[in-house]
């Protein structure tokens, strides 16, 4: 997890054909360990990005706010503002969540919502990435995330596949924010600082919590760690 694009459900006919085209692209080379599938098919996507801090800058001028107003009622200052207005640096998912409250809209307008069904299926290489990367800086940021619910219409939930990497920016501050968060370590190792409390999470653990717990989570001992993460925000 471009921003402005509609990704449409396909007819059967055109999903049968991109199936066949799927499997073709990702059919292996002949030598190549079957169990390495996975893996490979991993490196072959190419998923669409989200630019959320050009999707701050409209919305704020569509509400005719200035930085300084903006800032004055998220509490961030205009520099970090304008960084994220300026892809120098990508909002983290509580920092979205905050920000779509003083504007007044859904988290999902920060991720592409479109006028979808009550429903959504997003294939694997559908997903639309959101990379926590300043890309005129070459500084990471500790975790990219893929939006695997914005094609539901009127949602409360978002739900992502969030990769945690070695940072080179180490966070130190904690995330508050309306709402809860539940997780789900898929591989890797993930620590989680919740209040007072921290502790490492393994494949197949979970933890869910009240997101106004002063709270961060990254990978453990610089080990890439994949989890999937659903946020919810009924108040956006």
């Amino acid at each position: 997890m471009g921003l402005y694009a509609c990704l449409c459900l396909p007819g059967a006919a055109d999903r049968r054909k991109q199936d066949d085209q799927r499997r073709e692209l990702t059919s292996l080379p002949l030598g190549r360990d079957k169990s390495k599938m996975g893996d490979f098919m991993e490196e072959e996507r190419d998923f669409e990005e989200i630019r959320v801090g050009e999707k701050v800058k409209v919305l704020r001028e569509q509400k005719g706010l200035s930085l300084k107003e903006l800032a004055d009622l998220t509490g961030f200052s205009t520099a970090l503002l304008s960084q994220m207005e300026n892809h120098l640096v990508s909002p983290s998912l509580g920092t979205i969540i905050k920000l779509a409250k003083a504007l007044g809209v859904k988290v999902g307008d920060f991720l592409g919502e479109t006028e979808g069904e009550p429903f959504a299926i997003v294939r694997k290489d559908e997903r639309k990435t959101i990379s926590r990367f300043a890309s005129k800086e070459g500084v990471k940021y500790g975790y990219s995330y893929e939006s695997l619910g914005f094609e539901k219409k009127n949602r409360h939930m978002e739900p992502f596949i969030v990769t945690l990497e070695p940072a080179t920016v180490r966070a130190s501050k904690t995330s508050v924010h309306d709402g809860e968060e539940f997780i789900f370590v898929l591989e890797g190792e993930m620590e989680v600082i919740l209040g007072n409390h921290t502790d490492i999470l393994y494949p197949g653990d979970s933890i869910y919590y009240d997101s106004n717990i002063p709270h961060r989570v990254q990978c453990h001992q610089d080990k890439v760690t994949r989890i999937l993460a659903v946020l919810y925000a009924a108040n956006t």
